[in-house]
């Protein structure tokens, strides 16, 4: 029983049930809900509403005055004045201000789609996070399985100790540490007292410690306390992965925008995904779509069609308008024209006399292509620098999933000889131990660098925008 409970809880379980992958549907939800590509969905939206601002001429101005007292001309008595004025800013003014709304709000959309990516990245190193930590408690709790198993069979071989072996032979009294069938309590009764859900190493009477060490049961007892803190750094260790697992899922569903406590579907098991890379070619791609360079490209046009405008505002503006006068008839005229309202069209400009503001605000754009420029220039280089360290971790990954799996087929045959060794007490329970630590640690290296490859295919798909 002990040589199957342990050859099963030492190789990797096998493809079970498949579930279904939610992690595309949390993709689709994160995209839809998430505040931080709202916020950038939004801001995109508002500035696509500049657009129509800037390309309007400006409002007309209606002026209306209404003479307390008749003013008395020549024809009649005038007694209110109406003026309508339009001003037209000078030709390409408002073409250039509408490219340079147009340019930012296409700014603004690949700041959109920068946040998207990176939330997509960010729910999937998450979800690969979880699958590790997932891993590492069912890892755990079958260990702690294994270690009762072995705790109650170095037990029973203690007590199995011919009676002159014995150290009860010399007249003191061992009490046994009891063989934990729930792994909830690391103490050892009779030796002490019992500490629930941490490893207790209680020390013994010096009588008690030369009466057992005079005997071949000695080294069998140390073996059960050596099992029982075993189990309980195992305990502690699941207590803080369970810690982890909470603060991981409510940080996944944070970008969700769902409540903490929100359960997180995953499947049994985790699959290396397949990515054909190709170096230059993620480079290439990396550099002519990403996001933050197109913002920066289309902020350097944006720039340029405001100082286009700038320079065009610098000209005169001009106005076109009319002016009605309303009068009323007089008693003391006799012209012709009495009480005949009057019409006159008016034009007018504005005189730009004032150099300085203009060229100030040339210098202005001037200025801020060149800071946009030079942050072009650094978002490209850090660029670069994260693809090597994608290219980095994706290679290290991938190398370290074939070795480990190679190193834990190797650990698990090794195991199952030393098991049979043991079940025929012929092994050394620290040997044992040993094997059976590197089985395990093993098994969990290879399920955590299977992780981090797919991590690192999601982080390459990020650089190349691919969103799939």
């Amino acid at each position: 029983m002990l040589f199957i409970l342990l050859l099963t809880g030492s190789r990797v379980m096998g493809i079970s049930q498949q579930q279904h992958d939610s992690l595309t549907s949390y993709l689709e939800i994160a995209g839809m809900n998430n505040p931080t590509v709202l916020q950038h969905y939004y801001e995109y939206e508002a500035a696509l509403q500049k657009v129509p601002q800037v390309g309007s001429i400006p409002d007309p101005d209606l002026s209306l005055g209404v003479f307390l007292r008749p003013m008395e001309l020549l024809g009649g008595n005038q007694v209110a004045d109406i003026r309508l004025m339009q001003m037209f800013p000078w030709f390409g003014v408002i073409k250039a201000g509408k490219s340079e709304m147009s340019l930012m709000a296409n700014a603004k959309y690949e700041s959109l789609r920068d946040a998207k990516l990176q939330v997509f990245y960010d729910v999937q190193r998450t979800w690969y996070e979880l699958h590790k930590v997932k891993q590492n408690l069912r890892i755990s709790e079958k260990n702690i399985e294994i270690l009762q198993t072995i705790e109650r069979l170095a037990i029973s071989r203690y007590k199995s100790v011919p009676t002159g072996e014995s150290p009860s032979s010399s007249g003191m009294e061992t009490t046994l540490p009891s063989a934990q069938s729930t792994g909830t309590n690391t103490g050892m009764q009779g030796m002490g007292s019992n500490n629930a859900g941490t490893s207790s190493n209680q020390v013994t009477s010096p009588m008690q410690i030369n009466s057992m060490s005079s005997s071949t049961g000695t080294t069998r007892l140390s073996d059960v306390y050596r099992i029982q803190i075993e189990i309980g750094d195992l305990q502690n260790n699941i207590a803080l992965l369970k810690n982890q697992w909470n603060t991981l899922v409510a940080q996944f569903n944070s970008y969700l925008d769902r409540p903490p406590e929100s359960p997180v579907t995953l499947p049994d098991s985790l699959i290396a995904d397949t990515f054909k890379l190709s170096l230059q070619s993620l480079l290439d791609s990396a550099l002519s779509n990403n996001p933050m360079l197109g913002m920066l490209e289309f902020e350097q046009q944006s720039l340029d069609a405001r100082k286009q405008m700038v320079t065009k505002m610098s000209y005169p503006m001009v106005g076109v308008g009319i002016n009605y006068s309303v009068i009323t008839k007089s008693e003391m005229s006799t012209s012709s024209m009495n009480g005949r309202d009057m019409i006159m069209p008016m034009i007018t400009t504005t005189l730009p006399v004032y150099r300085k503001k203009y060229k100030a605000m040339q210098s202005e754009a001037d200025l801020l292509k060149i800071a946009t420029m030079q942050n072009y220039k650094a978002a490209n280089n850090a660029l670069k620098t994260e693809y090597y360290q994608a290219i980095q971790s994706y290679q290290d990954s991938e190398r370290r999933t074939k070795l480990y799996a190679d190193q834990y087929q190797l650990a698990s045959k090794s195991l199952d000889v030393m098991l049979k060794s043991f079940a025929a007490a012929g092994s050394d329970l620290t040997d044992i131990l040993r094997i059976r630590q590197q089985t395990l640690d093993y098994e969990y290296k290879q399920i955590e660098a299977v992780a981090d490859f797919n991590t690192s295919i999601a982080w390459i798909k990020r650089l190349m925008v691919i969103t799939q």
